[in-house]
């Protein structure tokens, strides 16, 4: 009979807390939160602060400095007008007045803006590499590991291609 009871019990704790989480879900089609041009120009101003601050760089590294933050800022600048570009086609498609226009893209269409996408990530990346290069010939072996893990910790979102995957990745 207990055991009946606490089974029962169970059963339902779990039944409502499954029709309790349902009911939180938004809407599919209500506006999502996102962040400001002024939110993500301060978490990249965090994020590049972080990065320097853990390394802490002698006076000598600190030459180094300003082109490797340049490139982050471009970085983080072209991720930011992508994803301004992809929330505006989003809208454009979810507007009933120009549904009719804007449906959703073929394969062929998905594939070219893709390939874009790597391209121009593919650019930024190397003149990141190529401005981090003399800073990181520079730093001393903590540093270097500081240095892969403070980037790795900037990607914003945790995106994979956000600065770089890994800065040790050839060790």
């Amino acid at each position: 009979m207990f055991k009946t009871i606490v089974a029962g019990t169970v059963a339902l704790m779990i039944a409502g807390a499954g029709l309790a989480f349902a009911q939180q879900t938004p809407p599919r089609d209500a506006p999502r939160w996102r962040p400001s041009a002024e939110d993500i120009q301060a978490l990249t101003d965090a994020r590049i602060a972080g990065l320097k601050a853990g390394l802490k760089l002698s006076a000598e590294q600190e030459k180094h400095w300003p082109a490797v933050e340049a490139a982050i800022r471009d970085l983080a600048k072209q991720r930011a007008d992508r994803m301004n570009e992809f929330a505006d086609r989003m809208a454009a498609r979810r507007d009933p007045a120009t549904s009719g226009n804007a449906g959703a893209p073929d394969a062929i269409g998905r594939l070219r803006r893709g390939a874009d996408a790597m391209n121009a990530m593919s650019t930024s990346l190397k003149k990141l590499a190529d401005a981090a290069e003399p800073l990181y010939s520079s730093l001393d072996d903590g540093q270097k590991r500081r240095f892969g893990l403070l980037l790795r910790m900037g990607r914003a979102g945790g995106h994979p291609h956000f600065w770089q995957r890994r800065a040790d990745a050839g060790r």
